[in-house]
């Protein structure tokens, strides 16, 4: 702008525009530049830091979740973890048992699984073998449920026995009522099989005894699915522990039948 047309605009009332040098104009165009850079810097760290956080995150753990989704995981029978060093619900069985004091192993079969002694069954001492086996009874995990139960079999089995159990008889009732009072049908199932030997053993020597087992016998009972069985177990009873045994059971299962009507 000429300056007789500034004088011209001054006049007029126009204010004129105040000089700006080349040197202010580049420091406000560098000053804009930084700016720039400096807003714009912390959202992309920001940013950074948050992918670097996401990868951090440990990735979902799925095993577990398909381990119990397997079809085998449901068929297969529950069985002892051999890596879980944990002895918080180990019976007094299994920890005998993993220590070598039942001279028994399992051995598996294609169609069934059998027991193998170190030592022959007659030559093993029921007490305290057989009580130990007594206590497994109650087990609920392969392999110490079937060397429980199987090694109780056969240990009942032996020339003898019969002596050999009235001898260990007062021990073994705490385990067999622990058994028949237990929660889990396969448990309850297992005392009832191991009453219906200790009777065919011991004949009438366990009438004494009867009085522990009939309480948790009339419960079951009461169940449609374990009538027939308890009611089987009963008349093994009897007919092994003779007329004292009836009246016994007659006290505190007044509905029973005898095999004798």
């Amino acid at each position: 702008m000429l300056p007789n047309q500034m004088k011209s605009q001054t006049h007029r009332g126009i204010p004129a525009r105040p000089k700006t040098s080349v040197t202010e104009s580049n420091k406000t165009a560098n000053h804009s530049k930084s700016n720039v850079g400096r807003v714009h810097s912390a959202p992309v760290c920001e940013a950074r830091s948050m992918l670097r956080g996401d990868n951090d995150k440990p990735p979902i753990q799925t095993s577990t979740v398909a381990k119990f989704n397997k079809p085998s995981a449901r068929l297969n029978p529950k069985t002892i973890d051999p890596f879980n060093t944990s002895t918080k619900n180990q019976s007094v069985f299994s920890t005998v048992y993993i220590n070598g004091g039942i001279p028994c192993c399992l051995v598996h079969g294609s169609v069934k699984h059998k027991l193998s002694w170190s030592t022959p069954p007659e030559s093993v001492p029921f007490d305290p073998v057989l009580v130990t086996l007594a206590e497994g009874l109650r087990e609920t995990v392969h392999p110490y449920r079937f060397v429980a139960k199987q090694g109780f079999k056969e240990l009942l089995d032996v020339p003898e026995a019969d002596q050999k159990c009235i001898a260990v008889l007062p021990k073994l009732i705490q385990p067999l009522r622990a058994a028949l009072t237990h929660r889990d049908d396969n448990v309850f199932e297992n005392g009832l099989e191991a009453l219906s030997q200790i009777s065919a053993t011991t004949k009438d020597a366990l009438n004494i005894h009867l009085k522990s087992f009939l309480l948790a016998l009339a419960k079951r009972r009461m169940e449609k699915k374990y009538r027939d069985k308890v009611t089987e177990v009963l008349e093994d009873l009897e007919q092994n522990g003779g007329t004292e045994t009836l009246v016994i059971i007659k006290s505190k299962i007044p509905t029973y039948s005898s095999i004798n009507r």
